[in-house]
């Protein structure tokens, strides 16, 4: 029986340079690899026409056009290729058209071979069918078609993914299905917490430090971007990032390579960075929070998570997978009036939010069915739709009285009645908190925190 051999993937090299071309085509034809070359945008589109590639790699500047055509022409002509883009050395801006018009990649020159073969073993990589995993995220909703819609788009590119939305809407979910569905599946996914790390131990944690960097390094230990090396790092609450560190970090994405602690050297990193925040990242620029350019290189392709009160339509579905999945085999359901309270509700916790309410009236149903009761909503005026209850703007106190409740059962709510973590979330002190909730008669749910 006759043996069948593998099939050798095929890649496009398209640049004017001679030198360049032999020198690329020598590496990867080390690797294995079928190339085949392109002088100019008018070949390269002429060779795509006729014939399948598993990669097209080509240069931006070219006597007859430019390498942005080539990546619109792959993309537009839906020829399921990923392209990476050669890029001159400091032009971050190029390399960041490139990927938002549908770039899988790209390279700086000159080009080093190690991240030439890094690149090149994730494209080949990728899967040929759609995304997988999907149906973790649940809804039919507009706003949920989107986000699924984009996730599936931008799984099978390298470039920087920023996901925004409100605490509890799923952003890391996003982010776990967006590498789900690409090339570096089955590589390390390191989820970071920026705002849970003391600022003077950011740097060491970042990128590692070297035996003997500072007092107590005992040992040599690598970094999160070490530790996500041929994979993803997740950046979630990114906004939190100290200036200092915002200007170390765009070093590294834009150098593709870090310095330990206490090391003279660098080391090439290749990592893929989705980044995450509940702040609106572009007015933290607008206040000199957040540096402009890092901002840039984190935000070439968003994602809006929507929050849950944005699609009404879906919490129904939510919420019964939720009970379906913490029920075990309990044979529990809710009521219709139950169901329909939770779809007037505004969630300002979302998705997070809900899954504490259904555990919550899991606990306090009685028999098999949760009702309206069980569920343990805060007041209405906190969840009517478009502010209704603020509405009326006199007497001013208690008007005011009605935005600082909103505002209080909000931060409670986010951080499931947790007096001390809704208190920092509000800029208060613990003191002022209690006394707030004292005197607008917000009574603290069962088990909550009593530090003083």
């Amino acid at each position: 029986m006759a043996k069948i051999m593998p099939k050798i993937a095929s890649i496009l090299l398209v640049d004017d340079e001679p030198d360049i071309l032999e020198l690329l085509e020598l590496a990867l034809c080390k690797m294995g690899l079928e190339v085949d070359r392109a002088s100019n945008v008018q070949t390269a589109l002429a060779k795509l026409a006729v014939r399948h590639y598993d990669l097209c790699l080509t240069d931006m500047r070219m006597p007859d056009g430019d390498g942005l055509q080539v990546v619109q022409h792959i993309v537009q002509h839906n020829l399921d290729i990923p392209v990476a883009v050669i890029t001159a050395h400091g032009n971050m801006e190029n390399a960041i058209t490139a990927l938002k018009a549908g770039a899988f990649d790209y390279l700086a020159k000159p080009v080093s071979l190690n991240q030439l073969r890094a690149l090149v073993k994730s494209a080949l990589k990728l899967p040929q069918s759609g995304p997988s995993g999907d149906k973790t995220l649940l809804g039919h909703s507009p706003a949920m078609q989107k986000v699924r819609d984009l996730i599936g788009r931008v799984a099978r590119s390298q470039a920087p993914v920023h996901i925004s939305g409100e605490s509890g809407s799923g952003k890391e979910l996003a982010a776990r299905l967006i590498v789900q569905s690409g090339a570096r599946l089955d590589q390390p996914f390191i989820a970071v917490n920026c705002g849970a790390i003391p600022t003077n131990l950011m740097e060491s944690e970042f990128f590692g430090y070297k035996k003997g960097a500072f007092t107590g390094a005992d040992k040599e230990r690598g970094g999160f971007f070490q530790a996500a090396h041929g994979g993803t790092l997740f950046l979630d609450e990114v906004a939190d990032l100290p200036l200092d560190m915002q200007v170390k970090l765009l070093r590294v994405i834009q150098e593709k390579r870090v310095r330990k602690l206490g090391e003279s050297s660098e080391e090439a990193i290749d990592v893929r960075l989705i980044s995450a925040t509940h702040n609106d990242l572009a007015e933290c620029v607008r206040l000199g929070k957040f540096r402009q350019d890092l901002y840039y290189r984190l935000n070439v392709i968003p994602i809006q998570m929507p929050a849950l009160r944005e699609m009404r339509e879906d919490i129904p579905e939510i919420a019964q997978r939720i009970l379906m999945r913490l029920r075990g085999s309990e044979d529990v359901h809710f009521s219709e009036n139950a169901l329909r309270e939770l779809q007037i509700y505004s969630f300002p916790g979302n998705v997070r939010e809900l899954e504490n309410i259904i555990e919550r009236a899991l606990a306090l149903c009685q028999g098999r069915v949760i009702e309206a009761q069980d569920l343990l909503l805060v007041p209405v005026e906190h969840n009517l739709p478009d502010n209704a209850s603020l509405s009326s703007k006199y007497p001013l106190p208690e008007y005011l009285d009605r935005i600082e409740k909103q505002a209080l059962l909000e931060a409670l709510e986010q951080t499931g009645f947790n007096r001390t973590a809704a208190a920092k979330l509000l800029g208060l002190t613990f003191r002022t908190m209690r006394y707030r909730m004292d005197r607008l008669g917000i009574k603290a749910a069962h088990g909550s925190d009593d530090a003083d």
